[in-house]
C-alpha cells in the first residue's frame, strides 16, 4: 500500500506546497496524483529510472518531485543527494500522466551493500475559481513517499535470496520479549509481518510491527506472546522489488 502524509502548512510550493486550513471534515478526501510502484530500484549500471505518475482525480494537479536522505521534515530546498528528478514540478491534467526521470550524479556511494533514499511526490491541488472561495472550504496538498534503493554492481548475492539468510533469535529488552533479527546481506530486507510456530504449527508469537532491517543490521522486533518449545521456526513475509510480499521460513535460535 502507498503511504501518503498530509501537510497543511507550507512556506513556498517549492518548499512542500500550499494547504489552506478550515472547518471543513477531510475524512473523505483522497490524493488525485497516484504512482506506478511502491518503491524504486536503482540499478547501478543504468543511465536512469523512470516512474509514471497518473492524475486520477477530476481537475488538473501539480506535482512536485523530489528525494531526500531519510528526514522527512528536511525541506526540498536544503536537502543534498547524488540524485536529479525531472521535471521538479508539473501539470498534470486529469486522466492524464507525467513520466519522472531520475539520474544518479555518479557522487561517491558505498560499493559493496545497497543505499536508501526516499522518492517524494506532492499533489498540491489547483487554487479554487472565485466562485468557489469560501472560509470554510479545504484543500489540501498529499504526499506520496516511497524508497529508493541504489544497487552497486557485481554484488555478491542475488536479492532474491537475500531474505533466506536473515538469523532469528529469542530476545528481552525491559522485560519484555523480542526477536532479534540480523542481515547479514548487503540488501536492505523489508519484513512486513512473522509469528513463531513449534513443530506442532501452534502459533507461540506473533510480530507487532513492520521493520526495515539494513545490511549487516541487528534489529529487536518485539512481539506479541512467547512460549518457548522445542522445533520453533519463524515463517515471515518481506517485501520483493515488485512491492509484493515473498514467504520465508527459518529455525529460532
Amino acid at each position: 500500500m502507498k503511504l501518503k502524509s498530509i501537510k497543511c502548512t507550507f512556506k513556498t510550493m517549492l518548499a512542500a506546497g500550499l494547504a489552506v486550513a478550515s472547518l471543513t471534515a477531510a475524512t473523505l478526501a483522497q490524493a488525485s496524483i497516484v504512482l506506478n510502484g511502491t518503491r524504486v530500484i536503482y540499478n547501478a549500471d543504468v543511465s536512469e529510472v523512470t516512474v509514471k505518475l497518473g492524475n486520477q482525480g477530476q481537475s488538473p494537479a501539480l506535482a512536485q518531485a523530489w528525494i531526500d536522505n531519510g528526514d522527512p521534515k528536511a525541506a526540498p530546498s536544503t536537502i543534498a543527494t547524488p540524485f536529479t528528478v525531472t521535471p521538479p514540478v508539473s501539470r498534470i491534467d486529469p486522466g492524464k500522466a507525467q513520466t519522472l526521470r531520475i539520474f544518479y550524479m555518479g557522487d561517491a556511494l558505498p560499493k559493496d551493500r545497497e543505499s536508501v533514499f526516499y522518492l517524494n511526490v506532492l499533489e498540491i491541488p489547483p487554487k479554487p475559481a472565485a466562485d468557489e472561495a469560501s472560509p470554510n472550504r479545504l484543500q489540501l496538498a498529499f504526499r506520496t513517499r516511497i524508497k529508493l534503493f541504489f544497487r552497486p554492481t557485481g554484488l555478491k548475492m542475488a536479492v532474491a535470496d537475500a531474505s533466506k539468510q536473515l538469523t532469528w533469535r529469542w530476545s528481552h529488552e525491559s522485560g519484555k520479549p523480542g526477536l532479534t533479527v540480523t542481515n547479514p546481506t548487503p540488501y536492505y530486507i523489508t519484513l512486513a509481518s512473522f509469528e513463531v510456530k513449534d513443530s506442532t504449527g501452534a502459533v507461540l508469537a506473533k510480530s507487532m510491527d513492520s521493520a526495515m532491517i539494513e545490511p549487516g543490521q541487528s534489529k529487536l522486533m518485539p512481539v506479541t506472546g512467547q512460549v518457548r518449545r522445542p522445533g520453533e521456526t519463524v515463517r515471515f513475509q518481506s517485501i520483493n522489488d515488485y512491492g509484493g510480499e515473498d514467504e520465508g521460513e527459518a529455525h529460532v535460535q
